[in-house]
């Protein structure tokens, strides 16, 4: 009976002394329509790929990965200083805010918070019911919008934008804390009358508003916005090409800023290697993953964007390729 469990053994690869338990790890993303949930799993998607325990060649890591939708990047930001996740996808203003006990983070710094790489372009889109007549941010006075849940990027950048436009919450006829996953439905029902949105271009949710009912993108360059882009290094001018959508007739130019991909200074380093080398080591694949990947190049993501000290086990892949 011994000899027979020890063949067992051998022809599953559970000797003792051989075998490698899997160690797992998370990644805070967003709404399940949202990019931050396709950078997630792509990222999951690497890791996987390059994994080879079974197989006689590659990296035999041992480490196995998820990334669920979540409510956005201020909860990812939270969960990856707490130690509940491993790493987050956040928005590249809140990443800087958290970093340096500004805004929202203002007594709460997050002193353990570590960049590992920027992501993609987030152009902040309101985008307006069909004939709703809003054309312009004053427009928006009355009306029923959908600022974000609570803990999301999109929620923090309209808190800034009527901070910076001299207005309250009131300024809105009424102020929804719809998800991303639920907004769009919500526009295209007639439950309310806009929502904004910072997410990457194009955007299956945006999508379903704009080719599905009519729904339009407002430019988003007043003297408020303006006033942000210049005092901000977060913050940059975007534009969301024609044709981008069937309702984009002609560019529209809003602001926006970085999704960007974190950690914790309390993960390990050798973790943190092997995500990161997983990523750029198959390239191409991650970037075919989502058109928002479509044109990133590397040293974009190593130096744009991260405004969190770089963690130790990033340093060392980038060290390695010479980026850094």
């Amino acid at each position: 009976m011994i000899r027979f469990i020890f063949l067992i053994m051998i022809s599953t690869g559970l000797t003792m002394g051989t075998a490698k338990s899997a160690e797992f790890m998370s990644i805070g993303t967003g709404g399940p329509t949202g990019v931050y949930f396709q950078v997630g799993n792509a990222v999951c998607q690497m890791v996987h790929r390059e994994a080879a325990e079974g197989r006689s060649s590659g990296r035999q890591h041992g480490y196995r990965c998820s990334a669920p939708s979540t409510a956005g990047s201020n909860y990812n930001i939270g969960n990856v200083t707490s130690g509940e996740l491993q790493f987050g996808v956040s928005q590249s203003d809140w990443q800087f805010h958290a970093t340096n006990g500004s805004n929202r983070y203002e007594g709460d710094q997050k002193a353990n918070l570590r960049s590992v790489f920027s992501v993609h372009p987030e152009p902040f889109q309101i985008l307006v019911a069909k004939n709703s007549g809003i054309e312009t941010w004053d427009d928006l006075e009355g009306k029923a919008v959908n600022v974000g849940n609570p803990g999301s990027g999109q929620r923090g950048t309209f808190e800034v934008l009527l901070d910076a436009n001299n207005v309250g919450a009131d300024y809105f006829g009424s102020a929804t804390e719809l998800t991303s996953s639920e907004q769009s439905s919500a526009l295209c029902n007639g439950d309310i009358d806009a929502y904004g949105y910072t997410v990457g271009v194009p955007n299956a949710g945006v999508a379903q508003a704009a080719d599905g009912c009519g729904a339009e993108i407002i430019n988003l360059n007043n003297d408020a916005v303006q006033g942000l882009v210049n005092d901000n290094p977060f913050y940059a001018f975007a534009t969301i090409p024609t044709g981008t959508y069937s309702t984009i007739t002609e560019d529209v130019t809003t602001f926006g800023v970085k999704a960007t991909f974190v950690t914790s200074s309390d993960v390990d380093d050798e973790m943190v290697y092997e995500v990161v080398r997983a990523v750029f080591e198959n390239f191409d694949a991650f970037k075919s993953l989502h058109p928002a990947f479509r044109n990133l190049s590397p040293l974009q993501m190593v130096y744009e964007g991260n405004s969190a000290p770089m963690h130790d086990g990033a340093i060392r892949y980038y060290k390695e390729r010479g980026w850094m």
